[in-house]
């Protein structure tokens, strides 16, 4: 077997029951592959790649650079243009580096404890977040107690949001690094990405009720369902995403291998296809290297691919 399919069968082997349970209550026709949304469909690029790991974590900063976690090792890794080796710059303390998000001041939060404590992630609270300097090098920790960092998302008022697609708690951080673990609560809540004036906090659901919802962040008991998964697509699981200039979610599938766009209320299309083991997308930055405007997708496979489906001039990795 190889090593990505092993790391993410151990991820998963426990949800196992919860897909079963899925699969049974949505049987909506036309199961399958999504249709491809106009203009996309054209092959993927492979711009990088980090042998051997199972990459978790994506974002750029404004030079352009690329930054992913492997969940193997606990590393994080620069990539500095399309085609350059990856450079291990940090390792968080405890292993299973997850999601990356940034503060306002430009500094890298690097999520950690994403491998086999979120099992139990809301009994133990054992996740974690360190911040990362990209002009020191220097990794330091900075709150603890979290369910799981499997997606991560900052306000601009510099609030952190973290999730975990094992559990149900959706945390909050406040900015002096006080932690509220249950700021929210959504069965299997995976990646995060704030809306337009932070009003919003996007996840996706990966094994309970697969699709993609929306929390007010003024209102975290009022989740809201996008959209929600029927059929084959039931099983794709749905992971890290990010949002297009418009606002609509770009969700990354584990085992179908799409990459998906929400258009409306449970109205999706691909933007590619033929990439299982996905786990995160995010857009570019600045004017060079992994620039902005052009979709990128990491997986478990090592692999960072370009989805030139998903290009946007006016899209960006997420920032506060």
């Amino acid at each position: 077997m190889p090593k990505f399919l092993r790391n993410r069968f151990v991820r998963i082997a426990a949800a196992a029951a919860l897909v079963t349970a899925a699969i049974t209550t949505f049987t909506a026709p036309g199961a399958g592959a999504a249709t491809m949304c106009p203009g996309a469909g054209q092959a993927p690029v492979l711009v990088a790649r980090v042998p051997g790991a199972a990459l978790q974590g994506l974002t750029v900063d404004a030079g352009g650079r690329l930054y992913t976690t492997d969940l193997v090792s606990g590393r994080l890794f620069r990539i500095d243009r399309p085609g350059a080796g990856a450079v291990p710059v940090a390792t968080v303390p405890s292993g299973g580096a997850g999601a990356l998000a940034w503060t306002p001041d430009g500094t890298l939060l690097v999520g950690y404890g994403a491998d086999a404590r979120v099992f139990v992630g809301d009994i133990v609270r054992a996740a974690a977040i360190a911040k990362y300097q990209p002009s020191t090098g220097r990794l330091t920790p900075f709150a603890t107690g979290l369910s799981g960092a499997n997606g991560m998302a900052v306000a601009g008022n510099g609030t952190i949001y973290a999730t975990n697609d094992f559990g149900s708690l959706v945390g909050r951080v406040f900015p002096n690094g006080s932690v509220q673990p249950d700021w929210a609560q959504l069965p299997s809540a995976n990646g995060a990405v704030l809306g337009n004036n932070d009003g919003y906090l996007y996840v996706s659901r990966t094994f309970v009720n697969p699709g993609v919802s929306r929390i007010p962040t003024n209102n975290p008991g009022a989740p809201q369902s996008l959209v929600t998964f029927g059929g084959t697509d039931v099983i794709a699981a749905a992971d890290g995403l990010t949002l297009d200039s418009r606002e609509r979610p770009i969700v990354p599938t584990d085992i179908s291998g799409e990459i998906l766009r929400v258009d409306g209320p449970n109205r999706f299309c691909a933007l590619a296809s033929g990439l299982p083991a996905s786990s995160v997308v995010s857009y570019g930055r600045g004017d060079a290297g992994f620039s902005a405007g052009r979709l990128f997708r990491a997986g478990f496979d090592g692999n960072i691919y370009e989805i030139p489906g998903g290009f946007d001039p006016n899209a960006t990795a997420a920032t506060p």
